[in-house]
C-alpha cells in the first residue's frame, strides 16, 4: 500500500508532531522499573521534544523532506552538546573535537555502569547520555515514519524498544499501566492521522479544478475511524504484552551485566580473597600514593566481606543508593559520641590500580575531587562507582580517626542485637579444631574485648609464621573452614589465613566479625610535596584484616598477621589495664618490625583547601545553561508563529493565493492579540467589526483593511483568475498587511502583545481545528 503523500498544513503537521511526542515519551516510561527517580525521563522528554519539534519547524519553512532527518540529527547533536558537552563546546551548543572525545568517554562510562549497576540503576551522567542518544534516534525514526513516509502505524516498532528492554532485565517486564497508556497514545496517533488524511483530501479536492463533486462534512464522525483505530491499537497492545511477558529475564541483579566477573581488580584481588598471586609477584606494581598532612598512616579499605558460607567469604549484594553521595558520609554504625574522634585530610593519587572500589580509610567523613559517580555502601562505608573506576583519580579523603579506650571496648554490651546476627553466622558443621581453639583462647576472658585481644595475640605469637608460599605448597590456600583448620595445624600462612581465622574464631566466641580487603599503610619515601612526606602503596601492600563489632564503638580493626601492618594500641595485651593478667604473648610491633613510622614529623601543617571562585563559576555556568534552556522553550511558539508569518508573506510575493494568505495573517494577528477569531463571519462582517476599534480611527489603517477585504473577496468569490496579482499588487498587499497589523498592535495593551508573542492563540486554534473542533476561520 502506497503512503498517502498529500500536502499537509502546518496545523496538521503540528498535530502529528504532538501525538508522536506523546506516544514516544509514554513508551519511554516503560524503563521506569530499571532506573531510579524521574529526572532521566524528563531529560528524555526534552530530547524527544527538541528533535521532533525541530522537524516540525523545518517542514514549516519548507525544507526539502530528504534533508529534515539529517537536520534533526544535527539538532540532536546540538542538544547533547548543550547538556553533556560542558566546557568543551563553543557557545554551549557547538561541538568541538573535545566534545566528541567527551561523548566517547560517556559512552564508555555507560557501558561500565550497565555492567556494574543493579536494578534500579542510578541515572548517572553516562547512563543518561546513553538514554538521551537512544531516545533522540528513536524520535528521528518515529518522525520519518509519521511525517515523511506517512505510515504512522509502523511507529509502534521503535516504540517497542523501550517497552521490551525491561523483559530482558527483570522478571516482571514492563508494567501493565505503562503498556495501557502506550496503547492509548498509539490509538491517539492513529486517530489524528486518519483525521489529518481526511482533511488533507478534502482540501485537495476543494482546491482542484475538477467537476462538481459531493464533499463529505469537515467534521468526520468518530465512528468512521474509531473502530479501525481501536483494532490497530488492540493488536499493538496485545503484541507488546505477549512479547514483554514471554521475554526471559537475563538477570535479576545486574543491569544488562554478568553476575560474575573474573576479578574485582585488573591489578588487584579477586572477590575470593586471592591475594597470594599479587603478594608473590617478584616486582610490585604501584597502586597509589598519598600525602597525609597530619602524618596519618591508615589502612585503606577497598571491599568488606561479611558472608561466610564455609568455603568462601563474600560481600553482601546491595543495590547502590543514589542518595549515598560521598561529599558527606555518615558516622559509622554503633559509634557513640563518648568515643573520641578527629578528622584528618589525606590527598590520594591513583597510579596503576584499576578497580570500581575506591581505596579509603575506614571510617571516612567525606571525599572530594573524584571524577565520575561514586557512592558509599550502608554499614561498610566502602565506596564504589557505577560508571568509572579508580584509573587516574586524584582525590582528598577526610578520614575520621576513632580512638576508643580499652575500657570503652571492655564495657561494650555483650548482646550484639538482632541486626548483627548475620555477622555471627557460621556453617553448621566445622572442623572440631576451630571450636576447640576458640574455647581454649577465650576461657579466661572477662569480656568479648578480652577474647578478641587473646585471639589476636595468639595468632601473632611465635608459633605462627608469615608465608605466602606454604599454603600453595601444602594445598590449603584460600579462606574456607577446611583451610582454617589446616592453617591452625600448620601455623603458616599469609594475611588471608590470619584474617579469616580470627574472624571465624571471633564469631565462634560470640563477637560479630567481618573481613576488610585493601592496603596497609605503604612505604614512606624521601620525596616531599609542600613539606609533606609522600607515601607509596604498591601491590605488596595488599592486605586482609578482620574487623570486630563492639556496641558504642562500632567496627574496630585488629591485626592478627605477624610482620604486617601495625597493631592498634587498644588491642595490645594489658592495654589500659595495670596488673591485668596477660592472655597471650605477641611479638613487638613498633616501627622497627613494620618498617612504617607511627608519626609524620610534619604533623598538622595544613588543612583542606577549596577554591570558591571555581565553585562560583560552575554555579554561574549551570545557572546560565538552565536559563538558556528555559528561554529556548519559551520562544519555541514565537518562532513557529514567526515562521508562519514569513511563509504567508512569501506566498503573497509569489502570487500563490496572495489575498487569502494576507487575510489569514491579518486574522491570525487579531486572534493572537485578543481581538477574536472570524468565527462564522464573512470577511466583510469581520472587517466591519474590527475597524470599529479605536486603532482604526486612522483613515490609512481603515483603508488598508478595506483593501485586504476586497482582495480576499475577489479571490474567493470572483471568477477564476480574479485573485491573480502582479508584482506591484503583491507588494501593495504586503504593505496593507503591515499597516493593518501595526494598527492592531497599537490598539493592544503590553500584556496582550507579550501573550501574543509567547503564546500565540492562532497556533492553538489551528491544532484544535485539526483535532476535530469547529473551524474558527470560516470567512
Amino acid at each position: 500500500m502506497r503512503p498517502d503523500l498529500l500536502p499537509l498544513s502546518r496545523a496538521q503537521r503540528l498535530a502529528l508532531t504532538v501525538t508522536s511526542f506523546l506516544f514516544l515519551v509514554i513508551a519511554t516510561m516503560a524503563l521506569g522499573p530499571l532506573i531510579a527517580g524521574s529526572g532521566w525521563w524528563w531529560l528524555c522528554a526534552f530530547i524527544a521534544a527538541g528533535t521532533l519539534f525541530s522537524g516540525f519547524g523545518l517542514r514549516s519553512i519548507r525544507t526539502p523532506p530528504s534533508l529534515v532527518p539529517v537536520l534533526e540529527l544535527v539538532v540532536l547533536l546540538l542538544l547533547l552538546t548543550l547538556l553533556f558537552g560542558g566546557g568543551t563546546s563553543i557557545a554551549l551548543i557547538v561541538p568541538t573535537a573535545d566534545t566528541f572525545e567527551t561523548f566517547g568517554e560517556l559512552m564508555a562510562g555507560a557501558q561500565r555502569t550497565i555492567e556494574q549497576q543493579s536494578v534500579p540503576a542510578i541515572p548517572v551522567p553516562p547512563l543518561t547520555f546513553a538514554l538521551a542518544v537512544g531516545i533522540g534516534l528513536l524520535a528521528v525514526i518515529v518522525d520519518i515514519l509519521v511525517q515523511t513516509a506517512r505510515v504512522p502505524a509502523l511507529a509502534a516498532a521503535p516504540a517497542l524498544v523501550p517497552i521490551l528492554i525491561p523483559g530482558f532485565i527483570i522478571e516482571a517486564g514492563a508494567e501493565v499501566p505503562t503498556l495501557v497508556l502506550t496503547a492509548a497514545a498509539y490509538l491517539l496517533l492513529l486517530r489524528v492521522d486518519v483525521r489529518v488524511r481526511r482533511r488533507a483530501r478534502l482540501a485537495a479536492g476543494e482546491e482542484g479544478d475538477q467537476a462538481a463533486t459531493v464533499i463529505a462534512p469537515k467534521r468526520v464522525p468518530i465512528v468512521s475511524t474509531l473502530g479501525a483505530s481501536l483494532g490497530l491499537a488492540a493488536v499493538g497492545l496485545l503484541a507488546a504484552s505477549v512479547l514483554a511477558a514471554s521475554t526471559p529475564s537475563v538477570s535479576t541483579s545486574l543491569l544488562l551485566g554478568s553476575p560474575s566477573q573474573g576479578t574485582l581488580f585488573a591489578r588487584g584481588v579477586s572477590p575470593f580473597i586471592d591475594l597470594g598471586r599479587d603478594l608473590r609477584r617478584p616486582e610490585p606494581l604501584p597502586a597509589f600514593h598519598y600525602l597525609a598532612r597530619d602524618g596519618d598512616r591508615p589502612y585503606f579499605t577497598l571491599l568488606t566481606l561479611d558472608q561466610f558460607e564455609g568455603e568462601v567469604w563474600s560481600p553482601t549484594e546491595r543495590a547502590v543508593d543514589g542518595d549515598n553521595t560521598v561529599d558527606q558520609m555518615p558516622r559509622p554504625d554503633g559509634l557513640s559520641s563518648a568515643v573520641e574522634t578527629s578528622e584528618h585530610p589525606i590527598d590520594v593519587v591513583v597510579d596503576e590500580v584499576r578497580t570500581t572500589w575506591l581505596p579509603v580509610p575506614y571510617p571516612t567523613a567525606r571525599i572530594e575531587g573524584l571524577e565520575g559517580s561514586w557512592f558509599w555502601d550502608d554499614g561498610a562505608l566502602t565506596v564504589r562507582s557505577v560508571d568509572t573506576n579508580t584509573g587516574g583519580q586524584s582525590y582528598r579523603v577526610t578520614r575520621l580517626e576513632v580512638e576508643p579506650t580499652p575500657q570503652q571496648l571492655r564495657n561494650a554490651d555483650r548482646d550484639p542485637g538482632e541486626e548483627l546476627a548475620s555477622f555471627l553466622v557460621l556453617p553448621d558443621e566445622m572442623p572440631a579444631i576451630i571450636a576447640e581453639t576458640a574455647a581454649a583462647l577465650t576461657a579466661s576472658a572477662r569480656s568479648p574485648y578480652d577474647a578478641a585481644v587473646a585471639i589476636q595475640a595468639y595468632l601473632r605469637g611465635s608459633e605462627f609464621d608469615y608465608s605466602t608460599e606454604a599454603p600453595v605448597a601444602d594445598g590449603y590456600d584460600g579462606g574456607g573452614f577446611d583451610v582454617i583448620a589446616r592453617f591452625l595445624e600448620t601455623k603458616a600462612g599469609y594475611c588471608v589465613h590470619f584474617a579469616s581465622t580470627m574472624a571465624v574464631l571471633a564469631r565462634e566466641s560470640g563477637i560479630p566479625s567481618r573481613i576488610s580487603i585493601g592496603y596497609t599503610q605503604g612505604s614512606p619515601t624521601d620525596q616531599r610535596v609542600d613539606g609533606v612526606q609522600r607515601v607509596e602503596v604498591d601491590s605488596h601492600d595488599l592486605h586482609a584484616w578482620p574487623e570486630l563489632y563492639f556496641e558504642g564503638v562500632g567496627w574496630v580493626p585488629f591485626e592478627p598477621t605477624p610482620g604486617r601492618g601495625t597493631v592498634p594500641g587498644y588491642s595490645r595485651p594489658n592495654a589500659g589495664e595495670e596488673g591485668a593478667p596477660p592472655l597471650a604473648s605477641a611479638p613487638p610491633t613498633g616501627p622497627g618490625s613494620t618498617g612504617r613510622p607511627d608519626l609524620d614529623p610534619d604533623r598538622g601543617l595544613a588543612g583542606p583547601v577549596t577554591d570558591p571562585i571555581a565553585t562560583a563559576a560552575q554555579l554561574w555556568i549551570r545557572g546560565g545553561v538552565v536559563a538558556l534552556v528555559v528561554a529556548v522553550l519559551l520562544l519555541v511558539p514565537a518562532l513557529f508563529r514567526l515562521s508562519q508569518r514569513q511563509t504567508r508573506i512569501r506566498r503573497i510575493r509569489r502570487g500563490e493565493r496572495p489575498a487569502d494568505a494576507a487575510w489569514d495573517e491579518f486574522a491570525a494577528t487579531a486572534l493572537d492579540l485578543g481581538a477574536g477569531g472570524t468565527g462564522g463571519e464573512t470577511p466583510r462582517e469581520y472587517a466591519a467589526r474590527l475597524t470599529r476599534r479605536e486603532a482604526f480611527d486612522d483613515a490609512r489603517a481603515r483603508a488598508a483593511v478595506v483593501r485586504l477585504r476586497d482582495a480576499v473577496e475577489r479571490e474567493r468569490y470572483g471568477p477564476a483568475g480574479a485573485g491573480t496579482a502582479g508584482a506591484a499588487a503583491s507588494g501593495a498587499l504586503v504593505d496593507d498587511l503591515a499597516t493593518a497589523r501595526a494598527a492592531l498592535l497599537a490598539d493592544a495593551a503590553g500584556a496582550e502583545r507579550a501573550r501574543a508573542l509567547l503564546m500565540p492563540h492562532s497556533l492553538v486554534d489551528g491544532v484544535r481545528r485539526v483535532l476535530g473542533g469547529r473551524a474558527a476561520s470560516g470567512a
